[in-house]
């Protein structure tokens, strides 16, 4: 039930020596590729052998399409491991067997962890037209999840049709996303691309997100992260928060959002925070190099947010601090391109607007503009619109 891999004879050829490297094939443990025998069971029993092996281990999809259900993929483990799709992963048709489990493909407390390739197919048309029909459907799942990981590459995964969040990083540290594709349609409800919260180290490089929801979603208590070279679009942007939720929670500081494309998004690059009392923060936040194609609100800071109006005649406890827009460029669907509606109990400070040009894409014409609501800072070379700082 193991042999060695392609990926492994390669250490060889390289003459790098390693004690032992095997590779794990789920079709030896009893998978089959017809895209209708179950084959969760025998992922699991690749998965634990492979968990356990004292040599190098590899865990192999070959080509073909494999029906799973829920998978939990726990470590630790006793080496690094690989996890290498060159087939495609689909769940069953019938959302409730998966919807009622949080998440579908679940990495939890494993170190040292490469995934490569592949495409997941959650089939999350059914899931989204219980929740449009408001019917009675369970919580929904999260496609792939990496919680309480480190030292983590994803790279060349497509993720089709999530039920809810695409992928998902949580208490983790030292995660690298590369040239992922995620694709969900537009109106498809809470379907982020990518969410990270609770996680520090994390990098989101080369992928194209075209989702229902925010492209990539940021939450309380991360720290550290690059997203460069993303193409974003459907969907609702980059947005750090929502924050604030709650009264006693960790903020979110040294983000870097960089050469990136948004096409018709509902909104650009966003910081969003609850209109409730929160001792949360966001601060060293840079967005520079982006281009916006026909963006809805491309620059967006929103301490007001409060759905379904729960917290009325409150203000945003959360303090944001030392943000740059630099070299951001592009067309705006709305007539307010820049847009700073902070607290008026902790007004935003340190805003710096720097070399931007963005347009109202307006058949009659009429001029972009800049709204600014306790907002403090600065601004340095061209701005347009006129800066309200």
């Amino acid at each position: 039930m193991k042999y060695t891999s392609v990926s492994c004879l390669l250490f060889f050829y390289l003459n790098i020596l390693i004690p032992s490297c095997l590779a794990y094939n789920v079709v030896s443990f009893g998978a089959r590729g017809d895209g209708r025998t179950d084959s969760t069971s025998a992922f699991l029993r690749a998965w634990s052998s492979a968990c356990h092996s004292t040599s190098q281990p590899n865990v192999y999809i070959p080509r073909g399409t494999y029906l799973v259900r829920t998978l939990n993929l726990n470590g630790p483990c006793k080496r690094q491991i690989e996890f290498r799709i060159d087939g495609t992963l689909v769940a069953p048709v019938d959302y409730n067997a998966i919807g009622n489990s949080e998440f579908w493909i679940m990495f939890y407390k494993v170190s040292g962890l490469n995934v490569y390739g592949g495409t997941i197919n959650a089939k999350g048309h059914g899931y989204w037209s219980c929740r449009k029909g408001g019917g009675t459907c369970p919580q929904g799942a999260r496609s792939i999840q990496f919680m309480w990981c480190n030292n983590v590459l994803l790279k060349g995964l497509t993720s089709l049709d999530s039920q809810r969040v695409h992928i998902g990083i949580g208490y983790s540290s030292n995660v690298r996303v590369e040239n992922v594709k995620i694709t969900a349609p537009s109106g498809s409800p809470n379907t982020d691309g990518i969410h990270v919260q609770n996680s520090r180290g994390i990098t989101i490089y080369g992928s194209i997100i075209k989702t229902g929801d925010d492209c990539i979603s940021i939450g309380p208590a991360s720290a550290n992260m690059l997203i460069e070279k993303v193409g974003c679009g459907p969907g609702h942007g980059i947005s750090i928060g929502s924050l604030g939720h709650s009264l006693n929670e960790d903020g979110v500081t040294n983000i870097t959002v960089a050469n990136s494309v948004f096409t018709k998004t509902q909104n650009g690059v966003r910081i969003k925070s609850w209109a409730r009392p929160s001792g949360g923060f966001a601060k060293n936040l840079m967005f520079k190099n982006l281009v916006m194609r026909n963006v809805g609100n491309p620059i967006f800071i929103d301490q007001n947010y409060c759905p379904h109006n729960v917290c009325p005649r409150q203000s945003s406890g959360v303090k944001v601090s030392d943000v740059t827009f630099k070299n951001v460029k592009g067309t705006s669907s709305t007539q307010a391109a820049m847009k700073f509606d902070c607290s008026p109990s902790n007004p935003c400070t340190g805003i710096k607007l720097h070399d931007i040009k963005l347009t109202y894409n307006d058949r009659l014409r009429r001029p972009a503009f800049a709204y600014c609501k306790n907002a403090r800072g600065s601004h340095a070379g061209k701005v347009f619109p006129k800066s309200c700082i």
